[in-house]
């Protein structure tokens, strides 16, 4: 497979698309096709898996936990931390509830769920603190927008974060102002969460807009890999989407080999433009 890679911090090479979890461990008679769905993408090469302690209360890092048994070193897990658990003797316990969900002894990236009244020094020293433990490999944040980034690295030990992870696709495009630009300056990945847009108008909106239509249709593929195609085109970015089926999984995967062409790009940028000023950070 000719892939998009992207790395994390010197030496993690991934493919640019991996697996979300958001509302997965939310029903009991769906957990056995999530665990199947998202072991068919690890057999797919997604290796990053993406979750939370505040999926379904932990339901999620449970049906993440039963998909990698057996199979861990495959892959690069990501949870992150409610803002509230972020620092002291609050974020050791929370993390150690991940992992106790996950079945696992580590966190490959461990990250701020958005911010909250814990101060980033504090959040920081407990990265540092669950580095030091063994229990996390990278940390970084999620929802900090522009600003919140420059604090964050005027801060002792705020330069090692690892990535941010922020939503982004084509209908959302504001972090392309500023946020983007400054994350690739730095090389730090961005995560792109809802990459297809939330279920919902919007998303219908994107899937069926006659541009994305017919630019699918041209490449023999579907409204969501077009779509995802356009997310990891931008430099350094990792679009990780929800997938609960194999199938679905197996059509994330397929993204990973197309290129859109400049004309294709072109179109999606005229039909969907950035905006020309500062926007607020985009959040669901």
């Amino acid at each position: 497979m000719s892939e998009k890679t992207v790395t994390f911090g010197d030496s993690v090479v991934l493919p640019a698309i991996g697996q979300g979890t958001w509302y997965m461990g939310e029903q009991a008679g769906q957990r056995r096709q999530e665990v199947a769905a998202l072991r068919a993408g690890i057999d797919l090469g997604l290796t990053l898996i993406d979750t939370a302690e505040m999926y379904a209360d932990g339901g999620a890092e449970e049906v993440v936990g039963e998909a990698i048994k057996g199979q861990r070193d495959k892959v690069y897990l990501v949870s992150k931390v409610y803002p509230w658990n972020a620092g002291g003797q609050k974020g050791i316990a929370a993390c150690e509830a991940s992992l106790r969900r996950l079945g696992t002894d580590r966190i490959d990236l461990y990250l701020l769920h958005w911010r909250g009244n814990y101060p980033l020094a504090e959040t920081v020293r407990l990265m540092e603190k669950l580095q030091q433990q063994g229990k996390i490999g990278r940390w970084g944040v999620s929802n900090l927008d522009y600003a919140d980034m420059q604090e964050l690295v005027q801060v002792p030990g705020g330069k090692l974060c690892a990535t941010n992870q922020v939503l982004y696709h084509l209908a959302s495009r504001g972090i392309e102002y500023d946020l983007l630009p400054w994350c690739q300056q730095q090389q730090m990945p961005v995560m792109a969460y809802c990459p297809l847009a939330q279920a919902g108008r919007l998303r219908s909106g994107l899937m069926n807009h006659p541009v994305v239509k017919a630019i699918a249709h041209d490449y023999n593929a579907s409204a969501a890999q077009v779509l995802l195609a356009w997310v990891i085109h931008h430099r350094g970015t990792i679009a990780i989407p929800k997938a609960s089926s194999i199938e679905h999984v197996a059509e994330n995967a397929g993204a990973l080999e197309m290129s859109l062409s400049a004309d294709a790009l072109l179109q999606l940028d005229q039909a969907f433009p950035a905006p020309g000023q500062k926007t607020t950070l985009d959040m669901v």
